[in-house]
């Protein structure tokens, strides 16, 4: 059990980050069978690309701000971004469903595709500008819960979503059912806990999940499912829909 528990681990790594992991057989299997490994490397992803936090006392916070984004995409990779350009395009095209689709095959970049990675390349960095005006353990623990929250999201797709048609959506979608969820939830519940007895950590982890259904719900309609573009797409929406909603928290509450 525990060696499934960890090959999932290294095949999620693999996947969802660009650190260095070695790679086994049977790896990917047990990684898209097991949701679990989701909220897990949120935890290794949150904690690493909110290093440059540490340093929103001595340095201007712009430049807080530029290492945040930097550090999120070095951990990360920028593979995900593929998924927004390609969302762009789709939200863009007029057409039926099987025009979108089409669309999201194509690998030309249009208009929408630029637009969409513009708009999530700059509101990460805004997330990162709002951070570093915070108090440092509550950026970072903002940052993380967020992260987790990420991945407890995409954790959801593969055990409530359904995909469109063949390919990386349908792998996640048919590996997992509703009550494989049980276990990421747990995985993820103490990122909620993360600025406590103040609730921002847990309003950044809940505005992650809230993010990631924004492109869920548009893809059920428009789509008629999920695919691996939406996957991607809903990974770097549901990071800045929890960075910001947990930095009004802490702003408001």
């Amino acid at each position: 059990m525990i060696r499934h528990q960890l090959a999932a681990v290294r095949g999620a790594l693999g996947f969802l980050t660009r650190l260095p992991v070695g790679y086994k057989d049977g790896d990917w299997d047990a990684f898209r069978s097991r949701p679990a490994a989701f909220p897990v490397i949120g935890y290794v992803a949150g904690v690493l690309a909110a290093v440059p936090l540490l340093a929103a006392d001595v340095l201007p916070a712009a430049t807080v701000a530029v290492g945040y984004l930097l550090a999120t995409y070095a951990v990360v990779g920028i593979h995900h971004l593929d998924g927004v350009a390609d969302l762009g395009d789709a939200l863009v095209v007029h057409g039926d469903t099987e025009r979108r689709r089409e669309v999201l095959k194509d690998t030309t970049t249009g208009v929408g595709a630029l637009l969409a990675v513009s708009v999530v390349v700059a509101a990460l960095a805004l997330a990162g500008l709002a951070l570093a005006g915070l108090p440092v353990l509550a950026a970072v623990a903002i940052a993380i819960a967020a992260e987790v929250g990420t991945k407890l999201g995409l954790a959801a797709l593969c055990c409530f979503g359904h995909a469109s048609h063949e390919g990386m959506g349908r792998q996640f979608t048919t590996a997992s059912s509703p009550a494989s969820f049980v276990v990421p939830a747990v995985v993820a519940l103490p990122a909620v806990a993360l600025t406590w007895p103040h609730p921002a950590s847990a309003v950044a982890l809940a505005g992650a999940v809230a993010g990631i259904g924004l492109p869920w719900y548009w893809a059920s309609r428009h789509l008629g499912g999920l695919n691996g573009d939406i996957f991607g797409a809903a990974n770097e929406i549901g990071r800045i829909a929890g960075v910001h909603a947990g930095v009004i928290a802490w702003t408001l509450l």
